[in-house]
């Protein structure tokens, strides 16, 4: 009997340090996430234009890939120009209001209002710093996934409200909060893959490369 309540003596504390050392870490993890968020929020609010270079993958369910590349330029409020250069050449450009899909090979332009638009490029206005992340989503937390890149740190986000995605999981480093990549998970489980190189903060942005002017003999159509 001596030894089975000498066990419990040892065993109740160790017990309880475990949990106490458990606690520790959840809120210390936590507070680097709160941190981060925060700092992440307050660069981008700063930001009132961007441009990178981006490489997309998108995965179907099957897993096949498609990948292409171009050149992305951003500006507040909910300005965006898409220059995609391979494997084909076309060109996404957003006034705010209207997004215009524009495809050489095809003749044809396709007009959408941003707020009604189930476009993939939609989430990126919260690079330029609209809405609030707390606000806009509803859990944000680490996510089970490495880097690209060693190193970086991987939030996910999942919306407040009803979105054309499930989720989107941001990819920055942890020291510049510079995002390198942003993920976009649907809800049919597909997924794109956004990865940017050669990033500019604040460059110079004319309201004019955000206007749309259709060549002639483009058929224009209304979504």
């Amino acid at each position: 009997m001596r030894v089975h309540k000498m066990s419990q003596l040892i065993i109740r504390p160790a017990l309880l340090l475990a949990l106490l050392f458990l606690s520790a870490l959840a809120v210390g993890a936590q507070s680097e996430l709160d941190r981060l968020i925060s700092a992440l929020q307050t660069k981008y609010n700063k930001i009132s234009t961007l441009s990178a270079d981006f490489s997309q993958v998108h995965t179907s369910r099957d897993q096949s890939e498609r990948r292409e590349s171009g050149r992305l330029l951003l500006k507040k409020p909910g300005k965006m120009k898409w220059n995609y250069t391979a494997p084909e050449e076309k060109h996404f450009i957003s006034d705010g209001k209207w997004l215009y899909e524009y495809v050489p090979a095809e003749k044809t332009v396709t007009r959408s209002s941003i707020k009604e638009t189930g476009d993939m490029r939609a989430p990126f206005a919260f690079l330029l710093g609209q809405g609030d992340l707390r606000h806009e989503f509803r859990r944000i937390e680490f996510a089970k996934e490495s880097p690209v890149k060693a190193g970086n740190k991987v939030l996910r986000m999942l919306p407040r409200h009803l979105q054309d995605f499930d989720e989107l999981r941001v990819e920055f480093d942890p020291n510049t909060f510079q995002i390198e990549r942003l993920s976009i998970i649907e809800p049919d489980r597909d997924r794109s893959d956004f990865i940017f190189s050669n990033v500019k903060e604040n460059v110079p942005a004319p309201s004019a490369e955000f206007v749309f002017k259709a060549p002639p003999g483009v058929e224009f159509r209304d979504n």
